[in-house]
């Protein structure tokens, strides 16, 4: 039960992100997403740190051997995951947060599993491929749908299509991310080892970053609470929750409950930003939805010890 809670309420946490964005000053995509790893990932590295090291003390058996193929495998989860931060804001600041969060969470795993096809020289399941067939066509029906602004004007063109590739490109880099995670997990390496040398590669990139970014806007009105936001709930203790759930949970029970982000971030873009989509886009959102749903149901093996998930 306290897993499933822990990975549903990181899913949520994950899932305000972009609303957060939206409510607070304005600032560019760059600027918050540096912000965001410099606070967040700063924490989350010392905390996860701790962590690690009292899962090392109860270790019974060998740890796994340092080697330079690990190590570029936790930097490449880091600038991973500091790739995504301006890319996904780029996406809400163009396409509004209920269909830029949606389509990178959507595309994530299906280049996930693209990677991970021919690191594996796998094939592709049947379920894969079908949840692989309804996530382009949503993405495609986002795309062409247009898109109603928070005052009510429609607009009958395409959504933007920088703000989709923006968005594709935030869920490219958390498959990249995930994949590298695996590997590192299944090489023996504990959780919160892992994550914490993502927070410490992404922590580092953005403290390089800092003093090139306009932070002015964290003097504005909620500056400081949108930072502190944005930092520690959805990066420091929302992946603490989600890392330490998994490792109680089957792969697809995880799977599924981390849809809870993307339905939180449509329901708060609609409900509380009023964002508007026309009725081929909504059409899309559905569809992309039903492909992620049956990707949560049937892609994870019910035994996997180890699932990972793509969260934001």
């Amino acid at each position: 039960m306290l897993p499933a809670l822990a990975v549903l309420t990181a899913a949520v946490l994950f899932g305000t992100t972009g609303t957060s964005q939206a409510l607070g000053p304005d600032a560019s995509p760059l600027s918050i997403g540096v912000v965001r790893l410099a606070i967040g990932c700063s924490a989350l590295a010392v905390a996860a740190a701790v962590l690690a090291r009292r899962h090392a003390r109860r270790r019974t058996g060998p740890g796994p051997v340092w080697s330079g193929r690990a190590g570029a495998l936790m930097v490449t989860t880091g600038v991973a995951f500091a790739l995504y931060q301006p890319l996904f804001f780029i996406g809400t600041e163009r396409n509004g947060v209920a269909v830029s969060t949606v389509v990178g969470i959507g595309s994530a795993p299906v280049i996930a599993g693209v990677l991970e096809g021919v690191l594996t020289r796998r094939r592709p399941s049947p379920v894969w491929l079908v949840a692989t067939a309804l996530a382009t066509v949503g993405v495609a029906l986002l795309g062409f749908g247009g898109q109603a602004g928070a005052a009510g004007s429609f607009s009958a063109g395409a959504t933007d299509p920088l703000g989709i590739a923006a968005s594709i490109g935030a869920g490219a880099s958390f498959a990249v991310l995930a994949v590298a995670q695996r590997r590192l997990l299944e090489a023996g390496w504990d959780s919160f080892t892992v994550v914490g040398a993502m927070g410490a590669v992404s922590a580092a990139i953005a403290l390089v970053a800092l003093p090139f970014v306009d932070l002015s806007w964290i003097g504005a009105d909620r500056g400081v609470a949108l930072a502190l936001w944005l930092g520690l709930a959805t990066v420091t203790v929302a992946y603490l929750l989600f890392t330490w759930g998994l490792v109680g949970l089957t792969a697809a029970t995880a799977a599924t409950l981390t849809l809870a982000e993307p339905v939180t971030a449509a329901v708060l873009g609609i409900v509380v930003l009023g964002e508007q989509l026309a009725p081929l886009a909504i059409a899309g959102l559905v569809v992309l939805v039903a492909g992620l749903a049956l990707l949560a149901a049937g892609s994870r093996r019910a035994r996997d010890p180890e699932p990972f998930a793509i969260e934001g």
